[in-house]
């Protein structure tokens, strides 16, 4: 990139970057997941307008403050579940509200991920830190730990790829995709904070997420919506073949959601694209309702007219944050093996008081916001 624009100046520290370059207006934040947080509190503070990578934090006291910063600023953002500014997810949200499946009961969502090592525990030896890599401040907020090489795999075992399944540094498969795949069912449904969350996984591992799970999400009813229970699978597991009508486990994509109404089922893509009745409901034709909902013409371009004193951008952080916070509760039910029954306003586990050092990490010395 400093090749690429020889006028820019490079800087490895963003704290360094922010003190210094006193004419920025905006940052973008795309560094690994326990970065996410300062980097954009920091620029926040100081009037930048940010947009952030999803998913926007790397735990649940992080994405309360980043909607109460933004708020606080004024400044314009933006997270980067890029398929919430598409036109496709808008005219599935419409579809619900037209009431082409009835009252929504459940949804089921599902991911490829991992395709990094997860249910591993952490590896006993070092190795020599590359020459042009920072490990310091690679490392940042999180525990310190020595770079090393993964044992079976022959590669870097954290950094350039493999960080997210370390809780240290990453939030796992349900962190990675769930702000892209769920958008869909948070938007459409009005979700917000759940009732209750409980965890099926492969294993309880201090050191990294699971190599599968299955998460269960229980909402009460919400703006004349029933109660609805959503369920996440990732690392392999998908919805029964009876749920989705199919009898080859195979015909189910790699990623999707599957929504269940009183009057039907349908299926979307990854982004909310290509909804289709399942079979039981396939004589139905799809309707096109109203649209109630403006289309914006990309996420990016979306920020950017917020930034110029535009509208809003749809995925900000008064959206984004809580939509963050429901995500990860997800890793707490997986991390402590229990069900949860949450107090979202007071962001804690009422029935399972040592899940709260999961919800606000510390921080290493020098990186307090």
């Amino acid at each position: 990139a400093a090749k690429k624009y020889p006028n820019a100046k490079p800087y490895r520290d963003y704290r360094k970057m922010l003190a210094e370059q006193k004419d920025l207006d905006a940052v973008t934040v795309s560094t690994p997941d326990h970065h996410h947080f300062p980097a954009s509190i920091m620029a926040m503070q100081l009037g930048k307008h940010v947009y952030c990578q999803k998913p926007l934090t790397h735990s649940i006291w992080e994405a309360r403050m980043m909607a109460r910063t933004a708020r606080r600023q004024k400044v314009a953002t933006q997270m980067g579940n890029q398929g919430h500014s598409s036109d496709s997810v808008r005219s599935f949200c419409e579809l619900v509200w037209s009431g082409a499946i009835g009252p929504v009961r459940e949804v089921h969502c599902w991911s490829n991920r991992p395709i990094w090592p997860q249910g591993i525990n952490r590896p006993r030896e070092s190795a020599p830190v590359p020459a042009n890599l920072d490990w310091d401040l690679w490392i940042g907020p999180a525990p310190m730990r020595p770079y090393a090489i993964n044992p079976e795999t022959k590669s870097p075992a954290y950094h350039p790829f493999a960080w997210r399944g370390w809780w240290d540094f990453g939030t796992g498969a349900l962190g990675d995709m769930a702000c892209h795949i769920m958008d869909a069912a948070f938007w459409s449904l009005h979700l917000n904070h759940p009732l209750s969350v409980e965890a099926e996984s492969s294993e309880v591992n201090a050191e990294t997420a699971p190599k599968w799970s299955i998460i269960h999400y229980e909402f009460g009813p919400r703006k004349e919506m029933p109660p609805v229970k959503l369920v996440w699978y990732d690392g392999g597991k998908k919805p029964s073949t009876d749920l989705m009508e199919v009898t080859d486990a195979k015909k189910i994509p790699d990623n999707g959601s599957l929504f269940v109404g009183d009057k039907g089922k349908m299926t979307i893509e990854t982004y909310g694209g290509s909804p289709k009745f399942l079979p039981s409901a396939a004589n139905r034709e799809i309707v096109t309702p109203p649209k109630t909902l403006r289309r914006v013409g990309g996420h990016y371009k979306e920020w950017i007219a917020a930034c110029k004193g535009g509208e809003p951008a749809s995925s900000n952080f008064d959206y984004a944050g809580p939509f963050t916070e429901m995500v990860l509760l997800g890793n707490l039910a997986v991390r402590t093996g229990k069900k949860l029954m949450w107090d979202g306003p007071g962001m804690r586990a009422k029935n399972v008081p040592e899940a709260a050092q999961y919800v606000r990490g510390e921080y290493r010395r020098g990186w307090s916001v």
